[in-house]
């Protein structure tokens, strides 16, 4: 069981690794943003007290466009948080700071009969070059 699950833990890096390396890259959509800091809060649905808090500096000089993250709950299943599309509105946008939320789609359990439900919040920080 253990083996079959690091199995499919490393497909899905492999598949996310494959996903970065051919999206664009960030400063070709965003060519004057100098910094950008993701502040990520991941807890389980509905409130419950378990919660996940870190930061992530991007590297902007060679970070990929896409901002898929994985669901922290060791027991989901093809779940995670896809902001890219939020994230890179906030950045075209110009705005400095932004905040959001996703809730994973994934399943719970070896019959994957319930739903995760996991609510990632996020804020995003970005500066920009002077133009």
């Amino acid at each position: 069981m253990m083996n079959r699950r690091s199995s499919e833990a490393a497909q899905r890096f492999a598949e996310r690794r494959r996903r970065e390396d051919e999206a664009p890259r960030l400063l070709a959509l965003v060519p004057n943003l100098k910094e950008l800091k993701l502040e990520l809060l991941e807890r389980r649905a509905l409130g419950e007290v378990t919660e996940t808090l870190h930061t992530r500096r991007i590297v902007v000089e060679r970070a990929p466009a896409t901002f898929v993250l994985p669901c922290l709950d060791s027991s989901c299943r093809d779940g995670g948080h896809d902001v890219t599309h939020a994230i890179l509105r906030g950045l075209r946008n110009g705005e400095t700071r932004f905040e959001g939320e996703d809730v994973c789609h994934g399943t719970l359990g070896t019959l994957g009969t319930a739903e995760c439900g996991r609510v990632l919040s996020y804020v995003a920080e970005a500066t920009y070059r002077q133009t």
